[in-house]
């Protein structure tokens, strides 16, 4: 029994990278459903739909543990895939989002307790981050700004050239014109790790720039140690398949930039 790991393209490697950097003993299968990205614009409906679709794909192939590591498809889907579908079809069977890892962080980074996101238009609509971030640490104000070109310019392999820097820049002016306060910048979209570079470049030393694999990863291991029923099911092979729903070719090339080594995926239907 593997862990899977979905994406609505690509940017999920990010958090694979860091999952699979420490924990690398266990068997994974990572899907992008590289045909239908982005999911940042699409309804909640469309999400809900696509990304239930890919969950009951993973687990058809012998997925234990499903880690939904696109934030989008997290605000949208995960809360009515838990409460809904796995009670009655997959009991047993648990999936896992990425926003509350990332938000149970904020308030140890932030000193002014003015944290700015940066996400999708669909996530930041959801209010996701805002909702889990009031029950957690009421007493930080969160500025979302959504950024959503910044997807396509990774997508197309566009990571530090004249457009990244423009729209980079250009969405750090709309952040901080909503508050002076901004110590702290979360990067709440798995692509955007990709433009860490030129993100650093454009904004002050001063503000911290978070990015999620660095608190999925530890969130999920304290996970399987707090429940050794999910973990002893886990299979110990350090192996890992690369699936995707467009044409593989496309995958493996952007995929060797977000990983630094080479893939071969698979094309699948869903």
């Amino acid at each position: 029994m593997k862990i899977g790991i979905f994406d609505s393209g690509l940017g999920g490697l990010t958090i694979f990278k860091s999952i699979h950097e420490r924990l690398p003993v266990y068997d994974y299968i990572y899907l992008g459903d590289n045909a239908r990205t982005p999911y940042g614009n699409r309804s909640f409906e469309a999400i809900y739909k696509f990304t239930t679709e890919s969950v009951q794909f993973l687990f058809s192939q012998d997925c234990y543990l499903i880690i939904i590591a696109c934030n989008t498809a997290s605000a949208k889907a995960l809360r009515n895939i838990q409460q809904k579908i796995l009670p009655v079809t997959y009991p047993t069977r648990r999936v896992l989002g990425v926003i509350r890892p990332s938000v149970e962080e904020l308030g140890r980074y932030t000193q002014t307790k003015t944290v700015a996101l940066w996400a999708t238009e669909g996530t930041v609509k959801s209010m996701s981050f805002e909702i889990e971030l009031k029950k957690l640490a009421p007493e930080i104000l969160l500025i979302q700004q959504a950024c959503p070109l910044l997807v396509p310019l990774v997508e197309a392999g566009e990571f530090d050239g004249v457009g990244a820097r423009h729209f980079v820049e250009k969405y750090w002016r709309a952040t901080k014109a909503r508050s002076a306060q901004i110590d702290t910048l979360l990067l709440a979209c798995t692509h955007y790790p990709l433009l860490l570079p030129v993100i650093k470049a454009s904004l002050p030393d001063s503000v911290k720039i978070l990015v999620q694999g660095d608190f999925v990863t530890p969130s999920l291991q304290d996970y399987l140690h707090r429940h050794p029923e999910i973990d002893e099911k886990l299979t110990r092979h350090g192996t890992t398949k690369f699936l995707t729903t467009d044409q593989s070719e496309g995958f493996d090339r952007l995929a060797q930039v977000f990983l630094g080594y080479c893939v071969k995926s698979e094309r699948v239907e869903l």
